[in-house]
């Protein structure tokens, strides 16, 4: 794996393989001394076209838990503001020293584009591309549903297990969400059964072809009994010139992850977001704070899975060339 920039740079035994990683490094982050030499001497830039927070800091934090040198570069105050141009900016981050780069872009193929134009000749990691992928998000959220509800081995240990049998409900603006589009990909490439639920509007052409079931029906999605449901945020800064759904109270009528929902879903099943969320709109409060929400376990899990990454992307490739 030379870049990650959709699920498809994966196969199922390489996405075990990272989420086996992700484990390892987790336990790393329960000793005293959290910080590991792996990527010492590597320079590792975060460019941010578009705003983040969770993203971005865990990716940072990824980085320096590694021994990695992080150099910010947000579009804001900086010359792609002024318009510079994204092969400008890559010639700027060779000339820089970048080990490699983590992009997050409001254009789909942005980090496709800096990974094959021969501009810069180091991993590039999507961090999101406009409605287009997500990876690390995706494996993250496999990471937290294989903690919770995999399978485990005589000893305990998850490694080697996938999602098999599992039954994960996404539901929301699946039109603009690039995470949806990485979860399903990665979560059906590793066993689970995926439903996805949004009204008719917001469901992308072509969604038929993809490798899950489509429900304009939330409550008949939960009475199916799935082991997890992942509330995803309406991107109103997408939906210009609106027309998506008739009003905020009918959408939060036929789709919000109310108490009441929430507590029709089965004993074990999981609540996850992939933030930031709209309480009180796609999902109401107690949802999000109840004792099934795992979401802030999602923000954690992402700081091992990008470690996990990094040091497959880095560290083992430098190995391998050794």
């Amino acid at each position: 794996m030379k870049h990650l920039i959709t699920i498809a740079d994966l196969d199922r035994a390489a996405a075990i393989e990272l989420l086996d990683t992700s484990e390892r490094m987790a336990a790393t982050q329960e000793r005293q001394m959290r910080k590991l030499p792996a990527l010492l001497g590597s320079t590792i830039v975060n460019l941010f076209m578009e705003d983040s927070t969770r993203t971005k800091l865990s990716f940072e934090a990824a980085a320096k838990r590694l021994s990695a040198d992080v150099i910010g570069f947000a579009a804001k105050g900086s010359s792609i503001s002024k318009g510079e141009s994204l092969k400008d900016t890559a010639l700027t981050l060779r000339a820089m020293g970048a080990d490699a780069v983590v992009v997050r872009a409001p254009s789909s193929g942005a980090a496709h584009k800096l990974a094959h134009a021969g501009w810069i000749d180091v991993p590039i990691i999507n961090a999101g591309d406009g409605t287009h992928q997500h990876p690390t998000q995706a494996l993250l959220d496999a990471f937290t549903l294989r903690r919770h509800l995999g399978a485990r081995s005589a000893s305990g240990s998850l490694d080697g297990a996938g999602l098999d049998g599992l039954h994960v409900v996404i539901v929301g603006d699946i039109l603009h969400s690039r995470v949806a589009r990485s979860n399903v990909q990665l979560m059906t490439m590793l066993g689970a059964r995926v439903t996805v639920v949004a009204p008719p509007s917001l469901v992308p052409v072509g969604a038929d072809v993809w490798p899950c079931e489509v429900s304009y029906d939330f409550d008949d999605a939960i009475a199916q009994g799935p082991d997890a449901v992942m509330m995803l945020r309406v991107q109103r800064e997408r939906m210009l010139g609106g027309g998506y759904f008739p009003s905020a109270a009918e959408y939060t009528r036929l789709l919000q992850l109310t108490d009441a929902r929430a507590a029709r879903l089965p004993e074990h099943a999981i609540i996850m977001h992939p933030g930031p969320m709209n309480r009180g709109f796609e999902i109401a409060g107690g949802a999000a704070d109840g004792p099934r929400s795992v979401i802030i376990e999602q923000v954690a899990a992402g700081v091992v899975v990008r470690m996990a990454v990094l040091f497959h992307l880095l560290a083992s490739n430098e190995r391998e060339g050794s």
